[in-house]
């Protein structure tokens, strides 16, 4: 059903008649059916819990994307791991170490999950709520700014 869907689908996903994102995530994590559904799942229930108010899209042909003021994370799934990619990772703190991937970059950071990995909830959350409030605190480029002039 995802990849049905997602041909169709507007960037927002929001227009009449198209399956909304949180629809197409919720088909991506029965589609997997395994354990990176499982954490994919509990990834998304997390960033939820951490921001009530983010917004799920579906990007890039399939990756679910989630946003608040821009964007906070993708989560990608592979046949070893499930990314979690932060978009602006390199500028939050990480006092809990969870960054693991995509650590040599100027801007992103990833956490890589195996299965079996255990989360700490509470470290996830608190990057999530960090991210956030980056994209909160940051004035629009000046790119954007000049095209609305």
């Amino acid at each position: 059903m995802a990849r049905e869907a997602t041909a169709t689908m507007t960037k927002s996903g929001s227009e009449e008649g198209e399956v909304s994102p949180s629809l197409l995530i919720d088909a991506r994590i029965k589609e997997l059916g395994d354990w990176r559904g499982a954490m994919l799942a509990r990834v998304r229930a997390l960033i939820k819990q951490a921001d009530p108010e983010v917004a799920e899209e579906w990007k890039w042909r399939g990756v679910p994307v989630w946003s608040h003021a821009g964007i906070i994370c993708t989560g990608e799934t592979y046949k070893a791991v499930v990314k979690l990619t932060f978009a602006k990772g390199a500028a939050l703190p990480d006092p809990s170490g969870l960054f693991n991937s995509s650590l040599d970059g100027n801007t992103r950071r990833a956490i890589d999950f195996h299965r079996g990995d255990v989360i700490d909830e509470e470290a996830l959350k608190a990057l999530i709520r960090a991210a956030v409030a980056l994209n909160g605190s940051r004035p629009p480029s000046a790119a954007r700014r000049s095209k609305s002039a």
